[in-house]
């Protein structure tokens, strides 16, 4: 099993938290899919199993033409094998999203779709600066449930001024509609976005920890009520309806990153293209991958598996740990157990290790605890 993710580096404006490689100039677009489409030939000899997911990303897959999608797609079938049962994600926005589009995606292959809402309150995304309204989210949402049994919405919680009572709205209007998949990730500050900028400049309150976990912890109440299995921190499904994509990645499955900024994983050599759309054309167009890469030490496979795992449900295994690392790592995971269940960060089913719900919205840090530092 592996997987393709192809990133679309364009956006019609950029969203106030976004750190992702995008540009809001949609001149290059015909160069971008002639190179993506470059690369995939270029690269069709790096995976050797059948391609189970393709995930297109960004950015906003949404702003390509049908006909660019189908461009891509048809490269994609031309050269490699395909899996009878793929799923075939497409990222879209909701100002993105009619009739025309949904049915022309279903054409071409597109058999999941995610949609990135963020918010169904008008206030909530102005702040964002996204590019839709609230009667255009709600639009989508049911354009999409008429077309789609697949689909995704795409949450933000922690927004400064949103009550909880908010929070709970935004999370009912996704069970009315029964979408059957929900992404629900923290406002995050990350370096040098304009969200960075204006609270460095005090034009807005810091993002408040103790807000974004009293979210955390009634999305998971009323996701569980609802039915939703938290299958990862952030992912919620429906029974059947768990993301493949999400979950080949969590796995370490083999995949490769089309685009500019796109990552690959294939073996232990992780690599990255150049983040920049002119450069990014240049290169394939001389027939090159514009790109760096790095081959993973044990320690930093060790790190990954122990990092993705306790953000899945399934756990950590320590068999796994032994029989990928070697008995020294899984020894010195075990030697730090005690520590952390006498702070109930860990507890331990059989043979496998989990996050308690009462520390969920610290796993990250909790998995930080078990690395093992050269």
């Amino acid at each position: 099993m592996a997987g393709l993710y192809l990133h679309i580096p364009f956006c019609k404006q950029a969203c106030h938290y976004c750190d992702f490689h995008f540009s809001t100039s949609l001149k290059h677009q015909e160069g971008m899919v002639a190179a993506m489409k470059a690369e995939l030939i270029l690269r069709k000899e790096e995976l050797t199993d059948p391609i189970q997911t393709i995930y297109l990303g960004g950015g906003t897959p949404s702003l390509l033409t049908p006909a660019q999608l189908e461009e891509l797609f048809e490269t994609i079938q031309i050269h490699y094998q395909l899996s009878s049962a793929i799923e075939f994600t497409l990222e879209a926005n909701p100002d993105d999203i009619d009739e025309s589009l949904l049915i022309a995606c279903k054409e071409i292959g597109v058999n999941r779709l995610s949609l990135g809402i963020q918010s169904f309150r008008e206030q909530d995304l102005k702040f964002m600066n996204r590019a839709h309204n609230q009667q255009q989210a709600e639009q989508a949402l049911n354009l999409v449930a008429e077309h789609f049994e697949n689909y995704s919405v795409d949450l933000i919680y922690g927004v400064p001024d949103m009550p909880l009572d908010i929070w709970e709205q935004n999370l009912q209007i996704a069970f009315d509609a029964k979408v059957p998949h929900l992404s629900c990730y923290a406002l995050t500050v990350e370096p040098d976005t304009a969200l960075d900028r204006f609270i460095q400049k005090g034009v807005i309150a810091p993002v408040d920890e103790a807000l974004a976990k009293a979210h955390y912890d009634l999305l998971l109440d009323m996701t569980s009520e609802a039915g939703y299995v938290n299958y990862e921190f952030s992912n919620f499904g429906k029974s059947g309806f768990q993301s493949q994509n999400n979950t080949a990645y969590w796995e370490g499955v083999p995949y490769l990153g089309i685009g500019p900024g796109a990552h690959s994983l294939v073996g232990h050599v992780r690599s990255w293209n150049i983040s920049n759309n002119p450069l990014y054309i240049k290169g394939l167009q001389a027939g090159k991958r514009p790109h760096e890469s790095e081959k993973l030490s044990l320690n930093d496979r060790y790190n990954e598996y122990i990092m993705t795992g306790l953000r899945t449900a399934k756990g950590v295994s320590l068999s796994r740990i032994s029989e990928e690392f070697g008995a020294v790592y899984r020894q010195y995971a075990e030697s730090l157990l005690p520590e952390l269940q006498a702070k109930n960060w860990i507890f331990l089913d059989g043979d496998d290790l989990h996050v308690p719900r009462s520390s969920k919205f610290v796993s990250d840090a909790v998995a930080a605890e078990l690395f093992k530092l050269l």
